[in-house]
């Protein structure tokens, strides 16, 4: 895929994931109150920080770079990177990846070291490999070696296929038919998915009768918010994108609204929407107001740009850095800001 689809999607991917991060764990109805609209960043005086879904983008985008096109190198690179992120102490890291990276660093290979969890952790470091895997063959390989290095429940790595396959179609064509998309998907997947399917299946239906993304969520039982199991998280994300294939502000405002788990669902719904309408589409006031110091707008944008290289001349090449002593003090600093929240959610509006 071309550049400024790559940008888009990494951006995207950040740009969501900031949106969503003061919402995450709230009920849509409690976060109304606390933050109101999601149409700003919220976390600190207006501005905003990513999470891990953005660093595991990153981490993946990096791992392609090094791999040259080579899912066994994948494989490997994700592995190294994903042991040395967890030394930074990252906030917020689910379990099943906590576990499965420890076990990385205990001697488990990467075949072996994922855990039996569906958590959206991989869906939401697959938008990424949509956009840069064209072949539908490999691009099953790699999204089954980025899933199953933490996550072996095969219900994870069919979400995360969706989100990857989804972010493919949105590079090809700024008008994604649902209907095509379900059939695509179907073909890959199989009857295996069967229950994944039905599920995007009610979600495209949804689109087609003009409900909004909460709307959808509230036939799904979710009421409360999207959680983290993935047959809630991706459905949500996927209504969310094809409604608003154009819009990406509007698309990111929808998933947020839903409450739950917002950072990651916005993180695969930037990623998607991100590579439809490129950098320009994103608002420039959510990328201008990313505070942060390493992992900046600028930063994503060369490694995005050294992807696209990679891509088109199909070689492997050391990609750019973050330090690691950096971002550590990071995220003592993103965690304290992250503490900040949880206690004023202890105090009113309840």
């Amino acid at each position: 895929m071309g550049q400024a689809q790559i940008i888009g999607a990494i951006l995207g991917t950040a740009v969501g994931d900031a949106i969503g991060l003061p919402y995450e764990g709230l009920s849509r109805r409690r976060g109304a109150k606390l933050l109101g609209t999601p149409d700003r960043h919220r976390l600190l005086f207006g501005f905003g920080m990513v999470s891990d879904d953005t660093e595991h983008t990153c981490i993946v985008a990096q791992s392609l770079i090094a791999a040259g096109g080579d899912v066994t190198k994948f494989q490997q690179q994700l592995a190294r990177r994903l042991r040395w992120w967890l030394l930074s102490l990252p906030a917020g890291v689910g379990l099943a990846t906590l576990r499965s990276i420890l076990k990385l660093w205990l001697g488990f290979s990467p075949d072996r070291s994922g855990v039996f969890s569906a958590g959206n952790g991989p869906a939401m470091r697959a938008a990424i490999i949509g956009v840069a895997i064209a072949d539908p063959v490999k691009l099953k390989e790699f999204v089954r070696v980025a899933s199953r290095i933490t996550h072996t429940d095969p219900k994870a790595e069919y979400g995360a296929f969706a989100i990857a396959l989804a972010a493919q179609n949105a590079c090809k064509s700024d008008r994604v038919s649902g209907d095509d998309f379900l059939f695509q998907l179907s073909s890959d997947l199989g009857t295996e998915a069967d229950e994944l399917l039905l599920l995007i299946k009610r979600a495209i239906d949804s689109v087609k009768d003009g409900d909004s993304t909460v709307q959808f969520a509230n036939s799904m039982g979710l009421t409360q918010g999207v959680s983290g199991y993935v047959y809630h998280s991706v459905p949500v994300a996927i209504h969310a994108w094809l409604s608003n294939q154009d819009n990406f502000k509007r698309s990111i405002i929808e998933t947020v609204e839903c409450g739950g788990d917002t950072d990651s669902i916005a993180a695969m719904v930037g990623g998607i929407t991100g590579a439809s309408v490129g950098k320009d589409g994103i608002p420039v006031e959510w990328l201008n107001k990313l505070i942060e110091p390493f992992l900046s707008v600028d930063w994503m944008e060369r490694l995005s740009k050294q992807l696209a290289l990679s891509l088109e001349t199909k070689k492997a090449s050391r990609s750019i850095k973050l330090p690691i002593i950096a971002q550590f003090l990071r995220n003592i600093c993103f965690l304290l800001v992250v503490l900040t929240h949880g206690f004023r959610r202890l105090l009113p509006p309840y």
